[in-house]
């Protein structure tokens, strides 16, 4: 069982959510009671989520010499999205999906995970948590509490994974790991850093292994909200 924690929110959020997934409407109330993965998703700014009418950001990822990126539009409330790749564009709506635009979409529900995994915690359907209140990051091996998420074995693109997200008492997430299949051992461990604020989202525009080997990192980062 998660420990709660009491904390005051009068936000109302409509949260925009993963494919099969419908809308809903969060109402938080004076003292009502948060989960761990509530209060993760608030710590980098989900109330200001339902605000944003687009978001554009280029996802990079450096091995060694080599690099490759991939540049999105999306816009939540109507899951348009357009893929920008090789001065070639791709759009589709996420709900109209045919199988020209379904590798696209793998790629678009994959790079936006890394953005906005925190998000996902409140997002997505079907995971199971637990919490580890004395654990050590495994990177920089500080002291830290640990979120272990472990998806169910039907549903998305990559049923069964599992992600271990480190945080501090601020509640942003310093490192992770993701073990494909829920497998005992890392598939990959990298660092969460370089956080920067846009319109009240806090992203980790840096994730790097521990020997710099592999980096994936966030450009072009831009929030439009309805309200400019």
């Amino acid at each position: 069982m998660l420990k709660s924690t009491t904390i005051l929110v009068f936000a109302l959020l409509l949260f925009s959510c993963k494919k099969n997934q419908a809308e809903k409407d969060i109402i938080q109330t004076e003292k009502q009671p948060l989960e761990i993965n509530d209060i993760i998703a608030y710590a980098h700014g989900i109330e200001h989520w339902h605000r944003v009418d687009e978001i554009k950001f280029t996802f990079n990822v450096q091995r060694g010499d080599s690099h490759s990126e991939r540049s999105w539009i999306w816009k939540p409330k109507t899951d348009d999205v357009t893929l920008i790749q090789n001065d070639e564009r791709t759009l589709f709506n996420r709900n109209q999906l045919d199988s020209l635009s379904l590798n696209a979409d793998k790629a678009f529900i994959n790079d936006k995970y890394w953005l906005l995994a925190p998000f996902n915690l409140v997002w997505d359907k079907g995971i199971t948590f637990t919490q580890d209140e004395n654990s050590t990051t495994p990177i920089g091996s500080k002291s830290a509490q640990k979120l272990t998420i472990v998806y169910g074995d039907e549903g998305g693109y990559t049923p069964g994974d599992a992600y271990d997200f480190y945080f501090g008492d601020d509640f942003l997430i310093k490192e992770w790991i993701f073990r494909r299949g829920n497998d005992s051992l890392p598939t990959l461990t990298t660092t969460w850093e370089n956080y920067e604020n846009y319109k009240g989202i806090k992203i980790s525009t840096m994730r790097q292994t521990e020997d710099q080997s592999f980096k994936l990192f966030f450009t072009n980062i831009e929030v439009i909200t309805g309200d400019e």
